[in-house]
């Protein structure tokens, strides 16, 4: 009952997508399985601390990266806190946890020239499913949104009179960016190849499929990595790593951080500051060179 009270407030307090709860569900799913097994502990409410590090180190055992098990972990903080909350305990058992150590991974993001080189490939497309993929392409670069919130775009997110797009973020905020007038000629080409299908949603989703069903993230993902293998040697390539280009373009060319900041949505500055360290990268190649005091 408790999580079940836990995922309902999640939805209707936090207003988080269901991608999101679903893995909280499974997180707190997989523990309870575990305390069962393992302790014979079918209530949540009376797990200790010792029980939880005893699923920690199993997570370990089986291979999984510090980074997961943070977020494993993270899932029952906020199930603990929750029963905090309502009272249902009095202290968290993870109230004096410390997340575990992790490396930071600086990701490469894709450069200027291996995304032009990409939308090229399809920018004589005139078929449905090529014209479809490179306006993805497009839109995803053009404004650094993220997969779910392509995903979740309908027709009337995008006002072609004033060039703007309205983006539906995490816990359902909404924020306006403008569109490149590039971008309003491939959405309109699709949209003309689009309106000879049958779509199969009331609600008018903006990117479907050739038979007219809402696209999902896995054919998102396909997609980046079908036309960016043919121009990049980039191990990975994904919605996110575009979305990091974005941003790290941007800034590469002098704009301001808080700008870019509204324009990921992002709720505070030091989660757009972590796209930093490649403009820091080009500006100390640029004083190195460029130093009076460097010179020989």
């Amino acid at each position: 009952m408790a999580v079940s009270a836990f995922l309902e407030y999640l939805k209707q307090e936090r207003n988080y997508s269901n991608h999101t709860i679903t893995a909280y569900k499974k997180d707190l799913s997989n523990f309870s399985a575990y305390v069962q097994s393992t302790y014979e502990v079918s209530e949540l409410e009376t797990v200790t601390y010792p029980l939880i590090r005893g699923w920690i180190v199993s997570l370990s055992n089986v291979g999984l990266t510090n980074r997961t098990i943070n977020r494993k972990i993270s899932s029952l903080k906020s199930f603990y806190k929750f029963l905090v909350h309502i009272n249902q305990i009095k202290v968290s058992p993870l109230q004096l946890h410390r997340a575990l150590k992790i490396e930071k991974k600086i990701q490469t993001p894709f450069s200027s020239i291996e995304i032009k080189d990409t939308l090229n490939l399809l920018r004589e497309a005139s078929d449905f499913e090529s014209v479809r993929d490179l306006a993805i392409l497009e839109l995803l670069y053009g404004t650094g949104m993220r997969r779910q919130e392509l995903i979740t775009l309908n027709i009337g997110s995008i006002n072609f009179e004033e060039g703007t797009i309205k983006i539906l973020g995490k816990r359902n905020k909404e924020r306006i960016v403008p569109l490149l007038s590039g971008i309003k000629e491939t959405i309109t080409k699709y949209l003309d190849l689009r309106s000879q299908l049958t779509v199969n949603h009331f609600a008018a989703p903006l990117f479907v499929t050739k038979k007219g069903d809402k696209i999902y993230e896995t054919l998102v993902y396909r997609i980046i990595n079908r036309y960016f293998s043919e121009t990049s040697n980039k191990l990975k390539k994904s919605p996110h790593i575009i979305r990091h280009s974005f941003a790290t373009h941007l800034l590469n060319q002098g704009a301001d951080l808080n700008a870019v900041k509204e324009l990921l949505g992002h709720s505070s500055l030091a989660s757009t500051q972590v796209y930093t360290h490649n403009s820091i990268a080009s500006l100390k190649d640029v004083y190195q060179k460029a130093h009076p005091r460097n010179k020989k």
